[in-house]
């Protein structure tokens, strides 16, 4: 902007002079390894390929650490109590991540803890793996993941996650049928926040946990009653899960 002094001549304004002459400032390139691994994560596809590389690493250290031992070799007797149970649900959460069967890891709960101290135990491990599969699905694979959400049953599987998330997580967990990894990454691809998910989680996961950490605490003896009803009690969350999946069927079919 000119201003006019009073011989008659037209000045710059310091402001329109420093705006004039200013040189546009571009950030610095980024270099070396950190920077050119930046730039490849900055892809969405090559996010997603990481996170299949620590998928499939994970299930390798599973196959080559066969943590289904723990059923018939016992906890190492270097670790007891508070610490043991410390120990072993944050493996527990791990195992879960890489695909290990979380049935297989109540039982090893119940056998290694008893009942009450094993539920706990398999609660917090459950919580913890469900979380860390949601933070790695949302993280590394929702933006290559979304775009490919074109099929009916797919969109409508997303819009009832995205806009029921606490109910639709509470019955995938109820029911036994739908793979807990499953449930974790079709969450995270999905718009569902993170605490319906978790608190979805805890609730949902409860009778099963329970059940299968009877069983596994009662297993030296199964012909005792508490033994009988906690395999009895495996079936009610399957039956819940069936009932809910029936009256939900006309949502997802009519989307």
């Amino acid at each position: 902007m000119l201003d006019a002094n009073r011989s008659g001549t037209a000045t710059a304004s310091p402001r329109a002079a420093a705006t004039e002459f200013a040189v546009p400032v571009s950030p610095l390139p980024r270099t070396g390894f950190a920077g050119r691994c930046a730039r490849a994560l900055a892809h969405p596809y090559a996010r997603l390929s990481l996170l299949l590389a620590l998928l499939a690493g994970a299930a390798a250290c599973v196959l080559a650490f066969e943590p289904q031992r723990l059923l018939t070799h016992g906890w190492p007797p270097q670790l007891s109590g508070a610490a043991a149970a410390t120990v072993f649900g944050v493996a527990y959460g791990l195992c879960t991540v890489a695909f290990v069967p979380r049935p297989l890891l109540n039982l090893a709960a119940g056998a290694l803890f008893g009942s009450q101290l094993g539920l706990a135990t398999a609660l917090a491990g459950t919580v913890l793996g469900a979380g860390v599969a949601f933070g790695l699905g949302r993280v590394l694979g929702q933006d290559a993941l979304r775009p490919l959400l074109r099929g009916r049953w797919l969109k409508a599987a997303d819009g009832q996650l995205s806009r029921h998330g606490f109910r639709s997580m509470l019955a995938a967990r109820l029911f036994p049928g739908v793979p807990f990894w499953a449930a974790n990454y079709c969450a995270a691809v999905s718009r569902m926040r993170w605490w319906p998910f978790l608190l979805a989680t805890a609730v949902g996961s409860v009778p099963n946990t329970a059940a299968y950490a009877v069983a596994g605490a009662r297993a030296a003896a199964p012909t005792s009653p508490a033994f009988l009803i906690a395999m009895a009690a495996i079936a009610v969350p399957a039956l819940l899960g069936a009932v809910v999946a029936w009256r939900k069927r006309h949502h997802l079919r009519g989307r």
